[in-house]
């Protein structure tokens, strides 16, 4: 099992930046599949980034390409979503999710493990 707590969230103005952290308990870290997923008010969950085990590959939602970047430092347990030319339609709560398995995926619903979530807020 592992647990995942995210952390960078704020307060923003469009254009800026901001990095959020997912740090993961459980020395099995490098064993999962990590991605990130972000949910507006009144909105469903939706796909933003992900990273396999190794950090050598990685997806994006069309909406954040060229803009987000994940990354993954297995030695700290740790993922990280840069994420750089802000904009107002960013504006929501940023999970990050665990998935115990080998292939990358967007879906949502084949992570088993996910983190409380952190607010992210780009004003106009």
């Amino acid at each position: 099992q592992v647990q995942l707590v995210e952390s960078g969230g704020g307060l923003v103005q469009a254009g800026g930046s901001l990095r959020l952290s997912c740090a993961a308990s459980g020395r099995t870290f490098s064993s999962y599949v990590v991605g990130w997923f972000r949910q507006a008010p009144g909105k469903e969950r939706k796909f933003v980034a992900a990273i396999s085990r190794s950090g050598g590959s990685t997806y994006y939602a069309d909406s954040v390409k060229g803009r987000f970047t994940i990354s993954r430092d297995n030695a700290k347990n740790t993922v990280y979503l840069q994420m750089n030319s802000l904009k107002p339609e960013d504006t929501a709560v940023y999970y990050c999710a665990a998935d115990y398995g080998w292939l990358v995926t967007t879906t949502k619903g084949e992570y088993d493990y996910w983190g409380q979530g952190t607010q992210v807020t780009v004003s106009s």
